[in-house]
């Protein structure tokens, strides 16, 4: 099988066939000596759990029956005598540890509670009823895919300078860094992470000695709980790459005044029998715009998931790529919600680049996403997908989503001061915490519908997010440039 991924390689079968007896076959045969069970907890990083295999029968007892940790040191909203939960593997996200020289099996988690059910306030498994309610109430399989931006900061260098904030899809020498993020993208492609591609942002720029180069790392659509971990484990990945090579890297929303920051768009789309239900005939459709409607209702509450620092909002700043307004467009870069180029032309593209090549016609609206532009590196990655998926659902079912779709679209340059009008007729996202809470707090209810979310984990966010004090940050720091350097600092390691 055309596979990365050794362990996908050595059956032959997809990582969502893999069982535990096929894990204990490849331990057995490849010499594995260490297991490591890993679990996103608040902070949105990932945990590491460590076994040394004694024998088959302790081997059988770390993929059965997991092992008990500490879940009020992981999440605050659990209370220290109710703190035991269980993690239970999911043999499915198997992968060869890329950075231990002792052969190593990882695996991403389940949370479970003491009566071994799931623990309905765990991110993961929120995610998890999120996408099963949608399936259930719309028919429709759920798809998602992210794009990794994240700034890799080396010593600076005299030879083949780049132009500062020219880096888009720069080559080397004048782009650094670009082996370090081709590394990075075969080590999680063997982990079991489906690359698209990867390419150099537009970020670049030097500062007190360093040079610094925003990379972008995009996955191809896949089920929206595989994505999730996809995602988790490639910035883990990207992460360990750099510790290792000695080197920084930051997937924080803004690292400095005047220079691009770093998002985490996602995009998406709906199947039925297996072919992209949001396109008909070439155009999207009333699906695709039901969809849309969805995240733009649900916007402003859905960066409580995916905006979680008060520098998250340094880079929600009009006039920019990184939207502030609640509207839509195809192939519009200012609007929250972007209809990218879809490959929907009628021409044989690679017949006309390529003389000998023969006619053919081929469909390729498969490629169609729905893209959603404001989180970044700060997001929880399960809840900000769950949030997606229970705006998605509720766009679905919406009776006035095609209304409010219509009401939203753009096709214009929302910040160019001939559409003032149109711009001041649009809603806009929170510009700080406080305010995501205050939306998440409008939209408690609606989140909790088909017993997804949780009270006790909204309400901990809510929290969370108030405790920052930065309902006037914005304002403050355009006045007083000293206040953003050391949030901007404190926040540089954030998700």
């Amino acid at each position: 099988m055309l596979s990365p991924n050794p362990i996908v390689k050595y059956f032959e079968k997809t990582a969502d066939e893999f069982t535990k007896a096929d894990l204990v076959r490849y331990i057995k045969d490849n010499n594995i000596q260490l297991i490591n069970f890993h679990y996103l907890a608040q902070d949105g990083r990932l945990k590491t759990l460590n076994f040394v295999i004694n024998n088959l029968e302790h081997l059988n007892s770390i993929l059965s029956s997991g092992e008990r940790v500490d879940g009020s040191s992981l999440f605050s909203h659990i209370q220290a005598g109710e703190s035991d939960l269980y993690v239970i593997p999911k043999y499915r996200t198997a992968f060869i540890n890329p950075f231990n020289e002792t052969p190593t099996i990882g695996l991403m988690c389940s949370f479970f509670t003491k009566d071994g059910i799931p623990w309905e306030s765990s991110p993961e498994y929120i995610l998890h009823k999120a996408n099963i309610a949608l399936k259930e109430k719309t028919g429709f399989d759920y798809e998602v895919m992210g794009e990794l931006e994240f700034y890799v900061i080396t010593e600076s260098e005299e030879l083949f300078p780049a132009y500062d904030q020219k880096g888009y899809h720069e080559s080397g020498p004048f782009n650094k860094t670009e082996d370090f993020r081709t590394e990075a993208m075969l080590l999680i492609a063997s982990c079991g992470g489906n690359i698209k591609y990867g390419h150099s942002e537009v970020g670049n720029f030097i500062l007190n000695g360093k040079n610094y180069e925003q990379n972008e790392i995009e996955f191809l659509p896949c089920p929206v709980e595989d994505a999730a971990n996809q995602l988790i484990i490639a910035k883990w990945i990207i992460r360990k790459l750099a510790y290792k090579y000695g080197v920084t890297i930051t997937f924080a929303p803004k690292i400095t005044k005047g220079k691009a920051g770093s998002g985490l768009h996602i995009h998406t789309r709906l199947l039925k029998g297996g072919k992209n239900a949001m396109v008909t005939d070439g155009e999207i459709n009333d699906v695709a715009r039901k969809l849309i409607s969805g995240y733009l209702h649900y916007a402003p509450s859905l960066t409580a998931f995916g905006n979680r620092i008060p520098t998250s909002y340094f880079r929600l700043v009009p006039n920019q790529e990184a939207p502030t307004n609640i509207c839509w467009g195809d192939r519009n870069r200012s609007a929250l919600v972007r209809v990218p180029l879809g490959w929907t032309g009628k021409g044989n593209m690679a017949k006309i680049a390529n003389s000998f090549e023969p006619e053919s016609e081929s469909d390729f609206s498969f490629k169609q996403t729905v893209e959603f532009r404001c989180p970044d590196g700060s997001a929880d990655i399960y809840l900000l997908l769950a949030g997606l998926t229970v705006a998605a659902k509720d766009g679905l079912l919406w009776e006035n989503a095609l209304e409010f779709a219509k009401k939203t679209y753009i096709d214009m340059n929302i910040f160019d001061s001939k559409n003032q009008n149109r711009l001041k007729s649009l809603d806009v996202l929170p510009d700080s915490c406080h305010k995501s809470a205050l939306n998440l707090e409008n939209h408690k209810e609606d989140y909790m519908k088909d017993g997804i979310f949780t009270a006790d984990i909204i309400d901990q966010i809510i929290c969370d997010l108030k405790s920052f004090n930065d309902e006037n940050l914005r304002d403050e720091a355009d006045k007083n440039s000293h206040i953003m350097e050391p949030l901007l600092s404190k926040y540089f390691y954030c998700g």
